[in-house]
């Protein structure tokens, strides 16, 4: 059963209806109020006083007025690796980003991916944890973003690879993406890259909506369905190995369910995800090695209220003083790694200097 209305659906219905009616408004919306800044282009030669729009010549560089007071940082659902970890991030970057006496930095619980890009388009949000395929969709207009480009955000560093696991109750007869037809499915929350390759993966077997009974919730909000035998399954594209599906496994019999060597390659056919196999240590209830696909999550930043030298700041801080960071994805932020997942993603200014200094960058 469908809980809740596309994400995508409403930018693009928001675009469409703002590009009829030539509105000029100022301020901070919602998606669903048809926030004026859904589009880069409309207040191309607008006078307006919201933060949003006030960098479009300087490339991210004059966002002096930015509250460095009450900076918010997406990411996901609290059942998830991106809020714990992104909790994280923020009490490091508090103690250590330097010559800001005021900055704090709050990481809030939200839709992931997609949802972060569109709150940091629309000035909700200053920084956002995502996959780095959605973001690169946000740039051309496409998937979720189908129609609406978003180009205000910057590239700040990879934090850790994401591994799309797919956890069913042991005994429940699952043991292929095929024998969920007709299943009770958790495919995570709207706007969120687990929803997005859940369902490319079940595109792979030829399942298509209507075909499974489907759940659009996080996978802490899946893990008790699964234990109280409400869910057959549940997809999660979570840091490896994930401390909700451990939290699972004490408490009740699970597995995960294997890919394809056919579905890999549809995936990969269709999509930037890359075949990734799960070793058989990553959780004691697994016997072998399961294979799934795999992508990076990163960092992006505004480009409007996150100025050059604030950016700067905030990726020193981020990479240099990592091993405070006690979630074991953590481990997964290191100078060396920085740059996977940026291909294709425009940089924002302060991490590029930064990442130049470091000799990461090609002159």
């Amino acid at each position: 059963m469908k809980k809740v209305t596309s994400l995508s659906a409403l930018i693009v219905s928001g675009a469409l209806l703002m590009t009829a009616c030539g509105e000029d408004n100022a301020g901070n919306n919602t998606v669903e109020e048809n926030n004026e800044n859904v589009s880069g282009n409309v207040n191309e030669d607008t006078d307006t006083d919201n933060e949003v729009n006030n960098a479009d010549e300087n490339d991210g560089e004059a966002a002096g007025d930015a509250d460095v007071g009450n900076m918010q940082l997406g990411t996901g659902s609290t059942g998830g690796t991106y809020y714990p970890l992104g909790q994280e991030i923020a009490t490091t970057l508090n103690n250590n980003v330097e010559g800001y006496d005021d900055f704090d930095m709050s990481a809030v619980s939200s839709g992931a991916s997609v949802d972060n890009i569109v709150s940091i388009f629309q000035g909700e949000m200053d920084m956002g944890m995502t996959v780095h395929l959605p973001a690169l969709d946000a740039l051309t207009g496409d998937g979720d973003f189908e129609g609406v480009e978003i180009d205000n955000f910057g590239f700040m560093g990879h934090i850790y690879p994401e591994v799309m696991q797919i956890v069913t109750p042991e005994g429940s007869g699952v043991e292929s993406v095929e024998d969920l037809e007709g299943a009770s499915i958790a495919i995570g929350p709207p706007g969120s890259g687990t929803q997005a390759a859940a369902r490319l993966i079940l595109e792979a077997y030829g399942l298509e909506e209507g075909d499974y009974d489907e759940f659009e919730e996080d996978f802490g909000d899946a893990q008790g369905r699964i234990q109280d035998g409400q869910l057959d399954a549940s997809f999660g594209l979570l840091g490896l190995p994930a401390g909700g599906i451990e939290e699972l496994a004490a408490s009740a019999d699970v597995d995960l369910v294997p890919l394809s060597d056919e579905a890999v390659d549809y995936v990969e056919e269709n999509s930037g995800y890359a075949e990734f196999s799960i070793p058989a240590d990553s959780y004691d209830f697994l016997d072998e090695d399961v294979q799934a696909i795999t992508a990076y999550a990163i960092m992006v930043g505004s480009t409007d209220t996150i100025d050059e030298d604030l950016g700067y700041e905030i990726t020193r801080a981020m990479f240099e003083h990592a091993d405070e960071i006690a979630h074991p994805q953590g481990e997964s932020m290191t100078t060396e790694d920085a740059l996977l997942g940026s291909d294709g993603l425009p940089m924002h200014p302060g991490a590029e200097r930064y990442f130049e200094e470091e000799g990461l960058l090609d002159e």
